[in-house]
């Protein structure tokens, strides 16, 4: 017989095949998602301005108390999935910032630098830019062995599985449909989504490939959004989002596309990919729920982009952008989402990931 670990079924054999039963929800409360995008060590941004919101408005607690739902992909999973282990975001605020040169050893400076630099660019087009070992060692210490069932947090969690070419959401057991990722380590789930192309090897675990989520849902504000609408009684004006994103870097087609053409010409079309994900997530979410009710908040757009991977950059310059955005969106989104605490959250699990009360 076929070893069934070795050679799962596909995600999508097991989907429902009738609309969701969708569960009660307080007729006089508001449900309030938290988005978080994927960016890699950019995502300082997003987590310094959580963290901002904590220290000025929540002395301290963790800003995850105040979201019903959280979603997040990629660097935006990594910060969703220790939301709901409980750390505070001034916890992963500082975790990126002190310690994001591990999983990404900045090159050094002049020449050996910039040879640097070049041999990893050359690599990556036969290789992987970094080894996940010490990114699983970071998620370990600070995640330990907790399960994704026991997040204090809703989450949902996209990532893409590579053996079928299927879509691959990992969800918490907050509806009694889900029930198959309780157990799987929060590490793992982690891992799942950061697997980032040419950066990491993709993460083989159960018998599936998981590739960073980003390829599809670089911006997950949508899966959020159908997650809240389909399990849960909740009249759509009620729905309030947090769009947290990790730099707007805008793509454009220049002469060297239009002229030359190939596939060297168009090896960044990636980015465009997922910027106009983001943008057309953002503009469905918007149609559905009213754009008065999606906040989306930015770090501004740099004359030089800072890449996924420069975490000096990114600790120089990213906390400062966050900081001026809190600034500006600081007091509306402590109207909006920090006024109370989010709704106590039902976990549908086995015995040993019972009900838990946040």
């Amino acid at each position: 017989m076929p070893d069934a670990s070795r050679h799962p079924p596909k995600r999508s054999s097991g989907a429902l095949r009738q609309r969701r039963v969708p569960l009660p929800w307080p007729k006089d409360r508001d449900f309030r998602i938290l988005s978080i995008d994927g960016g890699g060590i950019r995502g300082i941004f997003p987590a310094v301005f959580l963290a901002g919101l904590e220290e000025r408005y929540l002395n301290g607690r963790s800003v995850a108390g105040c979201f019903d739902l959280v979603a997040g992909t990629s660097t935006g999973g990594v910060l969703a999935i220790g939301l709901g282990a409980g750390l505070t975001a001034a916890d992963l605020s500082e975790l990126y910032i002190s310690r994001g040169g591990e999983i990404f050893p900045p090159p050094r400076s002049g020449l050996i630098g910039r040879l640097q630099i070049w041999a990893r660019t050359i690599c990556s087009y036969a290789g992987y830019r970094y080894d996940r070992h010490t990114l699983m060692q970071l998620l370990h210490e600070r995640l330990g062995d907790r399960k994704f069932g026991e997040s204090m947090n809703r989450l949902c969690v996209p990532s893409f599985d590579g053996r079928h070419g299927e879509v691959y959401i990992f969800k918490t057991p907050h509806h009694p449909d889900f029930r198959s990722d309780a157990r799987e380590p929060m590490t793992k789930v982690a891992a799942a989504t950061a697997a980032a192309p040419t950066y990491f090897r993709p993460l083989e675990e159960g018998g599936y490939i998981f590739v960073d989520g980003g390829v599809w849902a670089s911006n997950p504000v949508m899966i959020a959004l159908v997650d809240a609408l389909s399990c849960f009684d909740i009249p759509r004006e009620r729905i309030r989002i947090l769009s947290l994103g990790c730099g707007d870097d805008p793509y454009t087609v220049d002469r060297e596309k239009i002229v030359l053409g190939g596939m060297f010409a168009w090896r960044d079309i990636i980015f465009a990919a997922m910027r106009l994900q983001s943008l057309n997530a953002l503009g469905q979410a918007g149609l559905l729920v009213g754009p008065e009710n999606v906040l989306r908040v930015d770090a501004p757009a740099n004359h030089k982009e800072i890449k996924m991977d420069d975490w000096r950059r990114a600790k120089e310059e990213l906390p400062e952008a966050a900081r001026e955005a809190l600034q500006v969106w600081g007091g509306r989104v402590a109207d909006t989402f920090l006024s109370d605490p989010a709704t106590a959250y039902k976990q549908f699990a086995d015995d040993t990931l019972s009900e838990r009360e946040k």
